[in-house]
């Protein structure tokens, strides 16, 4: 298990600006496994782990969710 206890979370706006991908973008290819999931927070909002935020920038193309 990956200790996430210093990992930043990042909220949508943050992603979108990193990756420069659209929301909707990001939703289908976290469907499709392409992108790393979302962490649901409280009821309507959700973050990422940064670390998976940097690891897909790193390499998108070959990116493959671990599940």
């Amino acid at each position: 298990m990956v200790d996430r206890r210093r990992d930043n979370l990042l909220r949508l706006a943050d992603v979108k600006a990193r990756t420069g991908l659209a929301r909707t973008t990001i939703y289908n290819r976290m469907k499709a496994g392409t992108f790393p999931p979302s962490l649901q927070i409280s009821p309507g909002l959700v973050a990422w782990y940064e670390s998976d935020i940097d690891a897909w920038v790193s390499d998108p193309m070959g990116w493959r969710s671990a599940a």
